[in-house]
């Protein structure tokens, strides 16, 4: 069991890699090597400061952090995401990903918005201990499909004014999964806090198994430290009136946003729009479109496209995160 605390996502990440290959054993699923830890709690104290960035060993495709963001929060489970991350087709099933969480959070068996029900729960009961999202559906997720969600539920603690969420994961890839993860939960975290009214809490990350398979252990050997180099940035504050969000995440998608909107949600417009035309063979109008993206998760998406390039990867397959 370890237990990590950073102030940012990034330092969270470096902490549980060094965890993760000092104390970790070798276990094969499926015949796939991977040194695991067995109970994992990691808590980002800033969850604003949500992006994992650490360059060289580690690049994140910021556009796929905010589609994927995007696509679970608008319920979606529609194939528009394997645009920024064409490796998500391996896991589906008739052309669908059967564990998207988009779905089961906000369109639970069809007709329950759990979103809607946390948010209505705490607003009239601040003190509950009912405030609980369920992803994993047994009576789905033992068919067999490729996709099973990782991710069991989410819970929420509204205390002294502050929101604090608690993630529960049955496994989870530390070098692939989460750092897409923990971005999407801590926009999802903020966004709740605002529209209950209250300050953005702890985040904490429980992990049944966290591991590293072994064709990361290599690049994870070659990140820095925890704390070591300059402090990662700290994304503006997040907000949007419950009442506007189908809206505006529907423009976000689109690449496009309302200017009074603000930040950071014409970045993530901005993010959107480029890596759609980076998908569609405009290189060029792609970096130029990164480059004039505000904020740090620009520069990010800056640095992805010359991963790309420096990868020679076919365009086929551009976009796996």
């Amino acid at each position: 069991m370890i237990t990590l605390t950073a102030d940012s996502a990034t330092d969270l990440f470096l902490a549980a890699n060094q965890a993760v290959r000092r104390d970790g054993m070798i276990v094969t699923p499926r015949g796939m090597a991977t040194t695991e830890v067995l109970g994992a709690h990691l808590c980002l104290t800033n969850p604003r400061r949500r992006f994992v960035d650490a360059p060289p060993a580690r690049i994140l495709n910021p556009a796929f952090a905010v589609a994927e963001t995007l696509w679970i929060l608008s319920g979606s489970d529609g194939p528009w995401i394997f645009q920024y991350n064409r490796a998500l087709t391996r896991y589906t099933d008739d052309g669908r990903l059967q564990g998207a969480y988009g779905p089961r959070m906000r369109k639970w068996r069809g007709r329950i918005d759990q979103l809607d029900g946390v948010r209505r729960l705490l607003t009239r009961d601040p003190d509950s201990r009912q405030a609980v999202i369920q992803l994993f559906d047994p009576e789905r997720d033992t068919r067999g499909h490729r996709d099973v969600p990782c991710t069991l539920g989410y819970r929420f603690f509204l205390r002294a004014g502050r929101l604090h969420m608690h993630t529960s994961m049955r496994s989870q890839d530390l070098w692939l999964g989460f750092p897409y993860d923990i971005f999407a939960a801590t926009v999802l975290q903020e966004l709740l806090a605002g529209w209950l009214g209250a300050e953005l809490g702890e985040y904490h990350h429980f992990v049944d198994s966290l591991h590293l398979y072994d064709q990361h252990l290599s690049p994870a050997s070659e990140l820095p430290g925890p704390n070591e180099g300059s402090p990662p940035p700290s994304m503006p504050p997040l907000a949007v009136a419950w009442e506007r969000m189908p809206g505006l995440l529907a423009e976000v998608i689109a690449g496009r946003c309302p200017d009074e909107a603000g930040e950071p949600w014409t970045t993530f417009a901005a993010l959107m729009a480029s890596y759609g035309t980076w998908a569609h063979g405009d290189r060029d109008q792609a970096r130029a479109s990164a480059h004039d993206a505000p904020g740090d998760l620009g520069r990010a998406l800056e640095r992805w496209y010359d991963h790309l390039t420096a990868s020679a990867r076919p365009a086929a397959t551009v976009g796996g995160a």
